[in-house]
C-alpha cells in the first residue's frame, strides 16, 4: 500500500485523484484549507486521513506531513494540486491580487515539497507530482500573472528532477489543458478588479471566452484522475505529462514557433561569444 499526500483535496482534481487512489487500496492524506465536508465526499475509510492545511503556512505544511507520517509511516506520492487562477492583463493585476496568488501557487508548492522531501530522501524513494498548466508552458494573454506562477512550478520541477533522480525520487510536472471543473468560476478564479479599455481586444476577449467556456471545457476530469493513477504506477515516469488535446496542440505549436524563431536569429545568437584564437 502506497501513501499519497494530496493538497487541495476537498474538490476538483484533488478530490477525484484522492478517490481513485483510495479505490486502488492506497492510503491518502487528504489536505485542504477546510476539512468540513470530507466525510460526505469520501466517507470514513481507514486508509484516509483528512488534514487541515493552508499551503501558504510552512508550519502547517510540516504539521500535516508529521500527522501523515505518524498515521501511515511514509509518504510515497506527493501531489501539489492546491492553487487558483487570476484573469487579467499583467498591467491590470494589483499587488493585492498578485502576492496571494504566488503565495499559494508557488510558495505553497515549495513549503509542502520541502516538508515532504526529508522523508522521501530517507526512504530513497517517492514521486513528487506538481500540477502546472498549459499556461505554464505557453503564455496566454489575460493569464500572464497566473501563467508566471506555473512557469515557476515548471522550473522548480525541472531542477527537482535533476536533484532528486540520483536519490531514487521521481518528479513529474503535469500540464492540464482546459478541463470541465470549477476552475473558471468564482470558486477558483479571481478576475482583476481593474480593467483597462486598451486591452479590450485581447484580455477583454479572453474574459468572454473564459465565461462562455466555464463548465463546457473539452477535458474530462474523471479521465484526468485515471491518468494520475497510470502515472503513479509507471516504472519510469516522465518529467512532463501534458493532459488534454488542447495542451498537446499548444505544445506542438509552441515548439515549432520556437524552432523557427531560433533558426531565424541563429547567426546573431551565436555571434556574442568570444572569438577563439586560431
Amino acid at each position: 500500500m502506497r501513501t499519497w499526500l494530496i493538497t487541495g483535496a476537498s474538490r476538483g482534481f484533488g478530490e477525484l485523484i484522492a478517490k481513485k487512489a483510495l479505490a486502488a487500496g492506497d492510503a491518502v492524506i487528504a489536505t485542504a484549507r477546510k476539512t468540513d465536508g470530507m466525510a460526505e465526499r469520501f466517507g470514513n475509510p481507514p486508509n484516509l486521513l483528512p488534514v487541515q492545511l493552508d499551503v501558504t503556512s510552512e508550519q502547517q505544511a510540516h504539521q500535516a506531513v508529521a500527522e501523515g507520517i505518524k498515521r501511515f509511516g511514509r509518504i510515497d506520492i506527493l501531489v501539489n494540486n492546491a492553487g487558483y487562477g487570476l484573469l487579467g492583463a499583467v498591467e491590470e493585476a494589483s499587488k493585492e491580487e498578485i502576492e496571494p496568488l504566488f503565495a499559494t501557487n508557488v510558495f505553497g508548492v515549495l513549503a509542502v515539497t520541502r516538508a515532504v522531501l526529508p522523508h522521501m530522501r530517507r526512504q530513497r524513494s517517492g514521486h513528487v507530482i506538481n500540477i502546472s498548466s498549459i499556461g505554464g508552458y505557453e503564455a496566454y494573454y489575460g493569464w500572464g500573472v497566473y501563467g508566471a506562477t506555473k512557469f515557476a512550478v515548471e522550473g522548480l520541477s525541472e531542477a527537482l528532477h535533476q536533484e532528486l533522480q540520483p536519490l531514487g525520487i521521481h518528479v513529474t510536472v503535469v500540464e492540464p489543458g482546459f478541463f470541465r471543473t470549477d476552475f473558471l468560476d468564482a470558486s477558483s478564479l479571481v478576475t482583476s478588479g481593474n480593467q483597462i479599455t486598451d486591452y479590450a481586444d485581447t484580455v477583454g476577449v479572453m474574459r468572454n471566452v473564459a465565461s462562455n467556456l466555464s463548465h463546457a471545457q473539452p477535458g474530462n476530469p474523471a479521465k484526468l484522475a485515471d491518468a494520475f493513477l497510470t502515472l503513479a504506477n509507471a516504472q519510469n515516469p516522465p518529467l512532463r505529462l501534458p493532459l488534454g488535446s488542447d495542451t498537446v496542440a499548444r505544445i506542438e505549436q509552441k515548439n515549432r514557433s520556437v524552432a523557427a524563431e531560433l533558426d531565424q536569429w541563429r547567426d546573431l545568437a551565436l555571434s556574442t561569444d568570444f572569438v577563439q584564437a586560431a
